[in-house]
């Protein structure tokens, strides 16, 4: 999640200009007023309604797929109609403002595709579904458990992807009944405007699940690329070397904060600097991933936790939650620069 949220950060506040990107077909077919593709993959269930799943679930229903939405608590799933309707909305408005699609069919559009989910806490709902997409919280155990009581009420032959972006799809697949029918489908956030899907395929995962994946991500608009069982996928495992090397450029005391931050936004071109996305998302949550990654992966030098990260975190500032990390905030705008 932590490094979903950075891509979040980097794109959620110019949502408008991604939105502008739609021409290029990298997007969900809803942003031109045509048909609706006809799907052969109906109904699709999604597990969990965070972020990402709700996320997932909107975006699959606005395609015209119908959808089954399930969660431990009733208001979870309420909580995600609401923010699915909002983030709708949003990315909706914007597409009338710039006269690429009529207010009435916005509407229509809209509405419709949010009457395809339908949600519930009874995880036998799922029986019925041909995909299946799991999107609980990023806790191994939990998602170990929640695996294999999918694996007992799902029909053989059932395709279930996980959106995990940290933990190994391999391990994760040894806790379904059929891995050779897991695979990892991975999306980024928000689901509904960005582009790019991840397919990790393990060594058990079948040619037909494969196959199957990433049809599914394209009949959601997706653009889809192919990566082994790596930690952090393909995006994240370049992520997190950035964000590390920020950190230990600090430790050695080579720039101070805000200049890598003013240097990566003039010079390279980001939106934002690495200390200003990991204190958006929270320098605890980078902590806890990076102390993970060092301890599956003790060979790979690249990953550390650097002397900067640990201090900050020691002291309570963990970033925009606490009012402090690396920047001072007031809400999401920093305060103090």
């Amino acid at each position: 999640f932590f490094f979903d949220e950075i891509m979040y950060r980097v794109n959620s506040s110019i949502v408008p200009a991604a939105c502008r990107l739609s021409q290029t077909r990298g997007y969900a077919s809803f942003f031109e007023e045509k048909p609706l593709a006809v799907a052969w993959f109906t109904p699709v269930g999604v597990l969990g309604s965070g972020i990402m799943g709700g996320g997932i679930a909107s975006t699959a229903a606005i395609n015209g797929l119908n959808v089954t939405m399930v969660d431990i608590k009733q208001e979870l799933l309420d909580k995600a109609m609401k923010d699915a309707e909002e983030m709708g909305k949003k990315v909706f408005d914007f597409q009338v403002k710039r006269g690429k699609m009529k207010p009435a069919f916005a509407k229509k559009t809209l509405e419709d595709g949010l009457k395809r989910i339908k949600c519930t806490t009874d995880m036998n709902a799922l029986n019925e579904c041909d995909v299946v997409i799991e999107s609980i919280v990023e806790n191994l155990d939990i998602k170990k458990k929640a695996l294999g009581d999918l694996g007992k009420v799902m029909r053989p032959g059932t395709i279930v992807g996980s959106n995990t972006s940290s933990l190994s799809i391999t391990e994760l697949g040894q806790y379904y009944s059929d891995p050779s029918a897991f695979c990892g489908i991975h999306f980024f956030n928000p689901v509904l405007v960005m582009q790019l899907v991840e397919v990790i395929r393990t060594k058990d995962t079948s040619d037909r699940t494969y196959n199957a994946a990433k049809r599914f991500s394209e009949l959601l608009g997706k653009k889809v690329v192919t990566c082994g069982d790596t930690p952090g996928f393909i995006v994240n495992r370049l992520l997190v070397p950035y964000l590390t090397q920020a950190c230990l450029m600090l430790d050695r005391g080579d720039a101070t904060f805000s200049d890598i931050d003013k240097a990566m936004k003039l010079g390279a071109g980001m939106p934002q600097g690495p200390f200003q996305l990991a204190d958006f998302v929270g320098l605890d949550t980078a902590q806890a991933i990076l102390e993970g990654w060092v301890e599956k992966m003790p060979e790979e030098k690249i990953f550390c936790v650097p002397e900067a990260l640990k201090a900050k975190v020691a002291e309570g500032k963990l970033g925009r939650k606490t009012g402090e990390g690396f920047w001072k905030w007031d809400g999401d705008k920093i305060v103090e620069v």
